[in-house]
């Protein structure tokens, strides 16, 4: 049984990379129990997942679950890998320097969609889960936008870390409204309009009632839409800045560089120069 195993991120890392390489087989089978607790978290959300539910799904023992997988943390690892396949982008090949925005943007509107679709995604919390080979195929896809452009390799990876936060926060900020919907059987908009109540005491502030007369909440902006617009406009405008400043020596000699002639930019003037930057960094 894998049951002791469940702290074992190790083991974690086992069961996510070598799952899709198993042949299938009749009966009750890692790949049944993840496609089992995806349908089930589609339906009932994160907090609706446990062991005995999907084992219940399937027909079996909880104890039967447990030979395939040790715990629900892994389970759930393996199906945030498993609906992370959706995204088309998985097999791609590493970007160019051209379009880098149409990219990254077409990645947060692929993962907006997923999250549509499986909106337990924005619940799974924490720094710890670990990625599966989907998970890394897709964000590695995400790096390879924005390589090629002027941004440092420190800001590419902050940048894509951002746009997936944001993604992130705005899916679980609609799973909130649907989970409070359901709950009361009453809509967002529904109930918001019923509070009469509040807005009679809101006269004597004077913004809120200046942006009330003007219109301001009479058709809002999309939060999804306007905030990646606002946010690629943010990181279109780091990149031109760091195209007008980029400095043209190298950063280890500083000796002139010769232009690139394709890809990435040159940061480094010879072989010799990177090198020595390198075991600079790693003895730092």
């Amino acid at each position: 049984m894998t049951r002791g195993k469940a702290g074992d991120p190790d083991h974690g890392v086992e069961l996510l990379w070598q799952a899709r390489e198993r042949e299938p087989r009749p009966g009750l089978s890692l790949g049944r129990i993840v496609r089992a607790a995806i349908e089930l978290a589609d339906a009932e959300g994160l907090a609706g997942l446990s062991m005995r539910k999907v084992a219940d799904r399937l027909g079996f023992t909880t104890m039967s679950l447990y030979r395939h997988v040790p715990g629900r943390d892994q389970l759930v690892d393996l199906m945030v890998d498993e609906v992370l396949s959706e995204h088309p982008d998985v097999s791609a090949t590493p970007a160019t320097t051209e379009g880098w925005r149409e990219r990254l943007e077409d990645c947060a509107r692929q993962a907006w969609r997923i999250r549509g679709r499986h909106p337990w995604l924005a619940e799974v919390r924490g720094t710890r889960h670990l990625p599966g080979p989907n998970g890394v195929a897709h964000y590695d896809y995400m790096l390879s936008t924005l390589v090629g452009t002027s941004l440092r390799p420190a800001e590419v990876i902050a940048v894509v870390g951002l746009v997936a936060r944001f993604v992130d926060t705005e899916a679980l900020h609609m799973v909130e409204i649907q989970r409070e919907e359901r709950r009361s059987g009453v809509s967002e908009e529904e109930w918001w309009g019923a509070r009469d109540e509040l807005y009679g005491r809101l006269d004597r502030y004077p913004t809120l009632s200046h942006l009330w007369a003007a219109g301001g909440w009479d058709a809002p902006e999309d939060p999804f839409e306007f905030g990646l617009r606002r946010l690629l406009d943010g990181i279109e405008a780091l990149i031109q800045q760091r195209d007008e400043s980029r400095d043209e020596t190298c950063e280890e000699c500083g000796r002139p560089l010769e232009p690139a002639t394709s890809g990435r930019p040159r940061v480094y003037c010879s072989r010799a120069c990177q090198q020595r930057a390198y075991r600079k960094r790693k003895s730092g």
